[in-house]
């Protein structure tokens, strides 16, 4: 496998960059010689494609653009230059985890980011343990991993407890009674669909179907078919990018509107709203945790993810996580340098404030930011619950389909 360099071309637009302040008058930073070695593996081929290339890779590239053309990564007072050390998982446990290995083992880079997914993550997360490199994953949903009580291993996104209290809240506040549901039949799904009849137990929902599905599945519609026929107050889908739009699309087929309609990774999407049209998107629920509204900072991610990709949005929940993370592993290297044990120790000890609100971790979980659901409303995704983190209302009655 060729790892993916971008020191070169990120070298020349340093240069350039640096020029053209020069000739401003703007402040030129010297550049140190060393570089800042940064590895990991991503999806850049087969199913887990369309997740890590919008939420995560990215934010990667963004990230170190921006550093770069600063002059560097400031690691306890000195610039130094990114260099991005990358390969494709192929969307595959095994190279992943074999990719890994190879960064921290025997490459030895200075820093890894995470690979996508819970799935990915997981298996990786020992190993970031075993080799002492602090990992801050944005995209991994999964208690098993906070209950490994792996000390370098963080989670950003809410969990599936905090997730599913947080939407069960909302239905039970909105008068909802019945509930399906279908659930990928993977870690993802079978956590999530776990989390879910806890939160519902003594709520007054009841679940009137609950299904699971595998992996790549190509029709949902007779087990929508069969939903519909029980007609719920609230649809829930534990689903991935591909099954999020494939159960929207035949929802809408089927004449499947139920008033609450909630599917999961991928709604938050750019594409999910291209595909669907706004006016198609339009009151469907999913996890989602920010938008451009949520914070200054927030704003100015957006539109700097936007201008660099070509109006290529960030999506609405891991994205910023994503963000969220990279800022806290820059505050961690600006404090204490490269010391993999230091930045750790910082990251575990520290409220980090953060695109998103503000981040703590109670050993690897994410206790700071709230477990949220968020709404396609009028082209934006919105966050609608808790109430306190809103950006808008929640629309309670989901129009049909168009």
């Amino acid at each position: 496998m060729t790892p993916h360099r971008l020191t070169l071309t990120r070298r020349r637009a340093v240069q350039g960059l640096a020029a053209g302040a020069a000739g401003l008058g703007l402040p030129v930073f010297a550049q140190s010689a060393d570089k800042v070695r940064v590895g990991y593996a991503i999806a850049r081929t087969g199913p887990w494609t369309g997740g890590a290339q919008v939420s995560q890779e990215p934010n990667f590239l963004l990230w170190a653009e921006q550093q770069n053309a600063a002059g560097g990564l400031n690691v306890k007072g000195t610039k130094r230059q990114i260099e991005l050390i990358s390969s494709d998982d192929q969307s595959n446990v095994e190279t992943c985890v074999r990719t890994y290995e190879k960064l921290m083992g025997s490459d030895k880079v200075d820093l890894v980011l995470p690979p996508w997914g819970s799935n990915a993550n997981f298996a990786v997360a020992p190993l970031a343990n075993r080799f002492g490199y602090p990992f801050l994953a944005p995209t991994a949903l999964s208690r098993r991993l906070v209950e490994m009580k792996l000390p370098y291993f963080f989670l950003m996104l809410q969990q599936p407890k905090p997730m599913c209290d947080a939407l069960v809240d909302m239905l039970k506040a909105n008068g909802a009674k019945t509930l399906a549901c279908i659930y990928v039949d993977d870690l993802f799904g079978l956590e999530n669909y776990a989390a879910l009849k806890v939160a519902l137990a003594g709520s007054g929902i009841t679940m009137v179907e609950d299904k699971s599905y595998p992996g790549g599945v190509k029709d949902l519609s007779p087990v929508l078919r069969s939903i519909k026929d029980k007609n719920p107050d609230a649809f829930v889908g534990f689903t991935y990018p591909p099954d999020t739009i494939l159960a929207s699309k035949q929802s809408k087929e089927v004449g499947f509107n139920p008033k609450f309609f909630y599917a999961s990774v991928g709604t938050a999407f750019q594409l999910y709203k291209n595909v669907m049209t706004p006016a198609g998107a339009e009151g469907v629920l999913g996890m989602g945790s920010w938008n451009a509204k949520t914070s200054p900072g927030a704003k100015a991610y957006f539109e700097a993810h936007t201008k660099k990709f070509g109006g290529k949005e960030p999506d609405r929940w891991a994205s910023g996580a994503c963000w969220a993370s990279l800022e806290i592993l820059t505050a961690a290297v600006g404090k204490v340098g490269l010391d993999r044990k230091a930045i750790r120790d910082y990251v575990a000890n520290t409220e980090h404030s953060t695109i998103i609100g503000k981040i703590k971790f109670v050993g690897s979980e994410n206790v700071g930011t709230p477990g949220s659901v968020s709404q396609w409303q009028n082209g934006e995704f919105e966050v609608v619950w808790p109430k306190n983190v809103a950006t808008a209302p929640l629309n309670a009655n989901k129009p049909a389909w168009k």
